[in-house]
């Protein structure tokens, strides 16, 4: 038997609807969306900035029975 909960991850070549297919084929469900940002390291003289670049998008889902 697996696991009762997992996590999914957007990735580069996929769109959400695409992460949410995968889901389903596996007989998950999704019961929470989380978005991290990624941030780029800027140096200005002495002063650092961080930038945000990109966001990755985790859906946890539940085993559907």
């Amino acid at each position: 038997m697996g696991k009762k909960k997992m996590q999914f991850e957007v990735q580069e070549n996929e769109s959400i609807e695409d992460c949410l297919n995968r889901m389903k084929k596996l007989g998950y469900s999704p019961v929470r969306r989380t978005e991290k940002p990624i941030f780029q390291e800027i140096k200005k003289g002495s002063e650092t900035i961080y930038e945000p670049v990109a966001r990755k998008i985790i859906f946890e889902g539940i085993l559907t029975e």
